[in-house]
């Protein structure tokens, strides 16, 4: 591998007068080397990707174009699975860009399905699954099945970071269905099964996530490789848990042993660490209380280090100590698992805020800034109306990222994915009312969307509870207004100050007896006191994994009840006006409140997969082409 690096040092530094093949060359055998799937990592693979990182990461294109596409892809690969994702975004971005300019649809494909596995690591679930969903398309445009597979088994991974477990389900049943009986897809349809016993331990359906995990161990039998034995050691810490879920610690105790030795043998701190947290598990519920959290404490140094096994090893400590029944230190950990989601997902939609930012100033022209670009387009355009207009979509274009990891924060809460929308369209119309200016109308549209940004840095255990939460529960929900607001003050956006306002402040209460300052009346801003009503309204009237949907009218009656308590009187009354005026406009109150999510890009992709899946469960197996 050192000899590959070397010799495209010496190539690229002479590349006017290097051979293109003795280039191309090079490249295919660092592309083989770092590949995981062709050799092991060794003590200096981590030095090595770092250097090719550095050499062909930003290497121009030319003749040697299709192994330069071929060995970014093999960089992403590695990035991936030795847990340094959002190291191989860069690379993976540009596989995608060279194949497609190469039009290599298959490896097309097989660069967007990674490129969706790294943005999911890091935390960018929207674009993974936008990824995701443009993949599947080539995938079933090409008739085949094995890669059909491999991208539903990625987007159902993808789909249980985002806690969407049933949806998650969904995709990896289709795995199933492509891989039955097909012993070239041994491996592919081993990892669905693994992904489903994982959704099925968070849905607390352990039947079916024992059989899932039985059969992902029984494919999985004899893994060579180091992505085939991570993949065997996931299989086997879940089985391992579903296990001791009901009460079988001597089966669980003899996987976790099983876990132990292929991650030992796989070369990878990942799979060891995994392993580690099965083990400390078991031991715990065998009584060894003292022991497991003694292991598991190790394995959470280690984890700190490496961050992408951060949160499950917090996990393992909460669920240790609470079976051990210290629910005070699990308190402690909980509140450190808290702090971690919020600055791994701060850090992560900053990160991504930023590089959509670069983006955009990219498709300009070179040089010239967003506001550079307004300013000579308002020189140009005398129009006031299509300055306006130019400005509107300007700053849309600027929140776009902002805006889908918004709505993936709230798709733990509403699987649709509409109601960031709604509420935004809701509170400009409301603020439309109130007598705001057609630019504020506009902004107050857009910011409100972001209201819930900051539940992005919840944990879904938190988020998700169907049961009443605690007061130390309680305490940690609430704070997502600040989570949202201190993301939203450092996105660089001058522009949206109201939506930082409104993200820390819609939860106060005209009566001073909200969250996080407990202020009231016209200290709290006004278009968080806007917004405040249409996302109770919106809350209200629709079902949340806590309660069932109210009716429009229960809904304005419970308003009606808190009017100069919970919200501001006078848009109370305005709120309580429109409502039943817009319904008898337009009928449909979620058909036009949600028409701006229907435009979204990333709502699109969600759609467009879910109704593939649908197709193929009314027509049968139609994707298992010869």
């Amino acid at each position: 591998m050192s000899n590959a690096i070397e010799r495209i040092e010496v190539l690229v530094t002479s590349r006017t007068s290097a051979a293109p093949e003795d280039l191309a060359s090079a490249l295919a055998e660092l592309g083989r080397a770092l590949d995981p799937e062709l050799s092991a990592p060794t003590p200096q693979s981590s030095l090595i990707f770092a250097r090719a990182l550095d050499l062909v990461g930003g290497m121009k294109s030319g003749p040697e174009g299709p192994a330069l596409a071929e060995c970014l892809l093999s960089i992403a690969k590695y990035a991936y699975v030795s847990g340094h994702a959002l190291k191989g975004l860069g690379a993976a971005q540009r596989a995608v860009e060279l194949m497609g300019a190469l039009g290599s649809r298959p490896l097309l494909r097989k660069a967007l399905t990674i490129r969706g596995a790294l943005l999911a690591d890091t935390g960018n679930l929207p674009m993974a699954i936008e990824a995701y969903a443009e993949a599947l398309e080539i995938a079933i445009e090409l008739r085949d099945p094995i890669a059909e597979a491999a991208v539903c088994n990625n987007l159902g991974a993808a789909l249980i970071y985002a806690a969407q477990y049933q949806d998650a389900i969904a995709c990896l049943e289709r795995v199933e269905a492509l891989t039955e009986g097909n012993e070239p897809l041994r491996a592919v349809r081993g990892a669905a099964l693994t992904n489903i016993a994982l959704a099925c331990l968070h849905l607390e359906d352990y039947g079916r996530g024992l059989r899932a995990a039985k059969s992902a161990v029984e494919l999985q039998d004899n893994p060579s490789t180091a992505p085939a034995r991570l993949a065997r050691v996931l299989a086997e810490t879940h089985y391992t848990r579903l296990l001791l879920e009901v009460d079988a610690p001597e089966a669980a105790k003899k996987r976790c042993m099983i876990a132990k030795r292929i991650a030992h043998e796989s070369g990878l701190e990942r799979a060891e660490l995994y392993a580690g947290m099965a083990e400390g598990l078991c031991e715990v519920h065998e009584g060894m209380a003292d022991v497991g959290l003694s292991r598991l404490s190790k394995v959470l140094e280690r984890a700190r280090v490496l961050k992408g096994a951060l949160r499950d090893a917090l996990i393992a400590m909460v669920k240790a100590n609470e079976l051990a029944g210290r629910t005070d230190v699990a308190l402690v950990y909980l509140r450190e698992l808290m702090m971690h989601t919020k600055e791994a997902q701060q850090e992560n939609v900053l990160l991504h805020h930023r590089l959509h930012l670069e983006q955009l100033e990219q498709k300009e022209q070179p040089g010239s800034s967003p506001d550079a670009l307004m300013a000579q387009r308002e020189v140009k355009l005398r129009d006031q109306l299509v300055q306006q207009v130019a400005h509107q979509e300007l700053m849309k274009s600027r929140i776009e990222m902002l805006e889908r990891l918004a709505v993936t924060a709230e798709l733990r809460d509403d699987t649709t994915g509409e109601h960031s929308y709604r509420v935004g369209k809701l509170a400009a119309l409301l603020a439309r009312e109130y007598g705001c200016d057609e630019n504020t109308v506009f902004m107050v549209d857009l910011a409100a969307r972001l209201h819930d940004i900051g539940k992005i840095g919840i944990p879904d255990g938190i988020l998700l509870k169907t049961s009443r939460l605690n007061e130390a529960e309680m305490k940690l929900m609430q704070t997502h207004a600040l989570i949202g607001s201190e993301i939203l003050a450092q996105s660089n956006v001058p522009q949206m100050k109201m939506a930082e306002e409104i993200a820390r402040f819609h939860h106060e209460h005209w009566n001073g007896g909200g969250y996080p300052f407990g202020i009231g009346k016209t200290a709290i801003p006004l278009p968080a006191r806007i917004t405040a009503l249409a996302d109770v309204f919106d809350a209200l009237t629709h079902r949340r994994p806590y309660k069932e949907a109210w009716s429009v009218d229960s809904a304005l009656d419970a308003i009606a009840v808190l009017k100069g308590q919970q919200f501001d009187p006078e848009l109370t009354d305005l709120f309580l006006a429109l409502v039943p005026r817009l319904r008898r406009e337009v009928g449909d109150l979620d058909q036009f409140l949600g028409q701006a999510a229907r435009e979204s890009r990333f709502i699109q992709a969600r759609r467009k997969i879910a109704e593939t899946l649908r197709q193929f469960s009314a027509d049968g197996s139609s994707s298992q082409r010869s």
